[in-house]
């Protein structure tokens, strides 16, 4: 049993187990959900579960399909003529492809499978909604506790079994063996092919998902199936980039010339005093002129 409950986490199948079990002591009408893997719902009328469904167990028109009382055909015709319906069960008494006793057989099956199958799985959560109606309940409802004692019983009879395997983890490959087989055996070596779980074979099958799992326990202790190694990561591969387009863009006009440098002489000419004549213009004379003399000899007048 640990083998099985501990990796599927006893504090989710806590968290459930007191959801549903308050749902029945409340006599809650309405939908319990489950999320998780695979997860679920449970339907209660009154505080007594009358459906269950999960996305990892057949439903009940899978297994009424299996028992070969209808086709796919016929079924397609009864869900045209019934309006969409997902179980038209009018139709199916009225057409006499099974009768009502028939018919809640095998939604009781599907009740306690799909039950089966949440448990036995991941449960994330449970939340409970107002105002649902399943589309295949049973006429007289299960008791939650009485429920919930029969999934674990069944998880035990797996867990003691010289191989157990989960619903969604072992995927077997068909071992080579001559020996006489059960229609059921040969069932499921057909359609094992490596990549499929006890869940998917219970799918291909149409048979429930815990009748799958046990046989496919016992098959792989009898040697008729057999489970490959760890499945080998599959490489990334990133995808080849395509060459980028880039635009042709007109060359840039080449630079204009830098203009020349004006030739700068090495040495400036020294300028040597008193070659202006200046200073001998502006300055005093010895003789004593003023500035009366050099305007005379600015405007060329005579002394």
């Amino acid at each position: 049993m640990s083998e099985v409950r501990d990796p599927l986490g006893r504090a989710g199948y806590g968290r459930l187990a007191h959801a549903l079990i308050a749902c029945g002591r409340e006599r809650f009408s309405g939908e319990l959900r489950v999320p998780g893997s695979p997860g679920g719902a449970f339907h209660l009328r009154a505080g007594l579960v009358v459906a269950a469904d999960s996305p990892g167990a057949p439903g009940p028109e899978a297994l009424l399909l299996r028992s070969d009382r209808i086709d796919g055909e016929q079924w397609a015709e009864l869900v045209r003529e019934s309006g969409g319906a997902r179980w038209p069960v009018a139709g199916l008494i009225a057409h006499g492809y099974a009768g009502a006793a028939q018919l809640r057989v095998v939604c009781v099956m599907a009740l306690q499978d799909a039950a089966f199958a949440i448990v036995a799985g991941r449960v994330d959560g449970c939340e409970a909604v107002l105002g649902t109606e399943p589309y295949a309940p049973v006429a007289v409802g299960e008791p939650p506790a009485r429920l919930l004692q029969d999934a674990n019983r069944k998880l035990a009879a797996l867990a003691a079994l010289p191989h157990p395997v989960r619903p969604d983890r072992e995927r077997p490959l068909p071992a080579a063996v001559d020996r006489p087989l059960t229609p059921l055996q040969r069932e499921l070596m057909g359609h094992a092919d490596g990549r499929c779980t006890a869940r998917d074979l219970a799918f291909r099958t149409g048979r429930g998902v815990y009748t799958v799992t046990v046989e496919v326990a016992r098959m792989l202790g009898e040697g008729l199936l057999e489970c490959a190694g760890p499945t080998a990561p599959i490489p990334i591969r990133m995808p080849v980039r395509a060459p980028v387009v880039r635009h042709r863009e007109p060359p840039s006009p080449p630079p204009p010339p830098a203009p020349e440098p004006i030739p700068v002489p090495a040495e400036l000419p020294r300028r040597e005093p008193g070659a202006s004549g200046i200073t001998e213009a502006l300055g005093p004379s010895k003789s004593g002129a003023s500035w009366k003399g050099f305007f005379r000899l600015r405007h060329g007048t005579a002394k």
